[in-house]
């Protein structure tokens, strides 16, 4: 019984410890990655050069996508591309409509936290 008891409330101190210290900011090897529940609270973090950075939060329209985006490039190296060069420019007539509709892949640089360091490629529509 006393080691049931003992047993309990170890098991319960690890718990509440490892709730205590939920990491907010995930590091893949060198790689900073924000989590959703951060970037709700705090919005994205920045970077030395004032771009902000993490994943994309998708349709939810709570807030803006970061100036780095978290993308997952060529032999699954991760790391962010610009947003500036996800972009695609808007068509001004239905015929640039029809083909921005069915755009060719093409390659776009993938970097680390900075948004200098080039560590990879990342092909959209491939």
């Amino acid at each position: 019984m006393r080691i049931n008891l003992f047993v309990l409330a170890l098991i319960s101190l690890l718990l509440l410890a490892g709730c205590s210290q939920q990491e907010t900011l995930k590091k893949t090897e060198d790689l900073v990655i924000p989590t959703f529940e951060y970037i709700l609270e705090n919005g994205y973090p920045v970077n030395d050069k004032g771009e902000t950075y993490g994943p994309g939060m998708g349709n939810m329209m709570i807030i803006d996508e970061p100036d780095l985006i978290l993308a997952q490039g060529e032999n699954s190296i991760i790391g962010y591309v610009k947003k500036v060069e996800m972009d695609v420019p808007k068509p001004k007539t239905p015929e640039e409509a029809v083909k921005l509709n069915n755009p060719p892949p093409r390659e776009v640089t993938l970097y680390d936290i900075d948004g200098e360091t080039i560590i990879g490629t990342f092909w959209i529509g491939k």
